[in-house]
């Protein structure tokens, strides 16, 4: 059985940026997506500060005609809610069914009741009443809802945070420290996407200028995959993974987007695709994420197995908890 090898970390100095001598903590305001809310926690992880960060969350209100308001800023969407809320009545707009229960529209089923909600005047507050104390606050964002909110703590409390927005905020970048997004968001000014771009459209496609100083650019997303959480990993299912013939090729299952729906249709879309590279497979593994609706899962693993089922090939079908609770 042979062990499963990956690259050392770094040797010497921790390879962390000179901030880390001077910010001893993080605030990390999401917007209840795992894939932003993970760039920011990789961001804080990178820094070394990951046992001294605080989760705060920007939510939206939720269910009925709040669905179609999504691209109202975040603050005039409460405050409309909160209007339809006052003239109609709580009764018609603040429960819904699911199943034989009724549930609260405002409360997120996501089992983090303890997450505290992202007010900018409390935040800025809290850096500076404990500013002599504990020193400056990093503020780390992503998304497009937390943009106003950690602008505006840098707008109250200017010289008691350092606030890094993740993803480009598409106007004001000098309202943030640091902004971090990647590349493809300045394709537009390439010459390659100007001549796609009519000149009559160009004015109103963001970003408008190259990016600045304070602009890191970066191939991919920001994420928690170093050199820790590898080595980690790779002792957690060396037991698992070292006894499978070689190459092992992993099918990662995701979740359904606006332009993707996930069902049978795609998973014998998937499935047609494998013949092309089952050749060159010692092993298969299929891993569904939570985000795989529960009936997609069941067509795509059955679909799946009923193909590979008679195939000298070691297949395991990694179903996720909705397939256990």
């Amino acid at each position: 059985m042979r062990p499963i090898r990956l690259p050392e970390p770094p040797i010497g100095s921790s390879g962390l940026p000179d901030i880390c001598s001077t910010i001893r903590r993080a605030v990390v305001i999401g917007n209840g997506f795992a894939g932003a809310e993970n760039q920011c926690f990789g961001l804080v992880r990178a820094l070394g500060l990951s046992h001294r960060q605080s989760l705060y969350r920007v939510t939206r209100p939720r269910g009925r005609i709040n669905e179609w308001l999504h691209w109202l800023p975040v603050s005039l969407h409460i405050k409309l809610d909160h209007v339809i809320r006052r003239i109609c009545g709580d009764s018609r707009f603040q429960i819904m069914v699911k199943g034989k229960k009724l549930m609260p529209l405002s409360v997120e089923n996501t089992g983090l009741s303890d997450i505290l909600e992202a007010d900018a005047r409390k935040i800025a507050t809290l850096a500076r009443e404990t500013l002599e104390k504990n020193g400056p606050l990093l503020v780390v964002a992503s998304g497009r809802d937390t943009i106003s909110v950690a602008s505006w703590i840098k707008r109250l409390a200017p010289e008691n945070v350092f606030v890094v927005q993740i993803q480009h905020p598409r106007s004001h970048l000098n309202r943030f420290d640091l902004v971090i997004t990647p590349c493809h968001d300045y394709y537009p000014l390439t010459p390659q996407a100007q001549k796609q771009i009519p000149w009559f459209l160009r004015r109103w496609i963001t970003p408008c200028e190259p990016p600045g100083r304070h602009v890191v650019l970066t191939v991919g997303a920001l994420h928690q995959a170093d050199s820790t959480a590898l080595q980690s990993a790779a002792s957690a299912w060396h037991d698992e993974l070292a006894p499978l013939p070689k190459p092992l090729l992993v099918v990662n299952i995701g979740g359904p987007t606006s332009h993707c729906q996930y069902g049978a249709d795609l998973a014998k879309q998937l499935t047609s695709l494998l013949p092309k590279v089952l050749w060159s497979c010692g092993s298969l593994r299929i891993s569904f994420s939570r985000r795989t609706p529960l009936g997609g899962i069941h067509d795509s693993a059955k679909i799946f197995i009923r193909y590979l089922y008679g195939h000298s090939l070691f297949v395991e079908a990694v179903i996720n908890r909705y397939l256990t609770s």
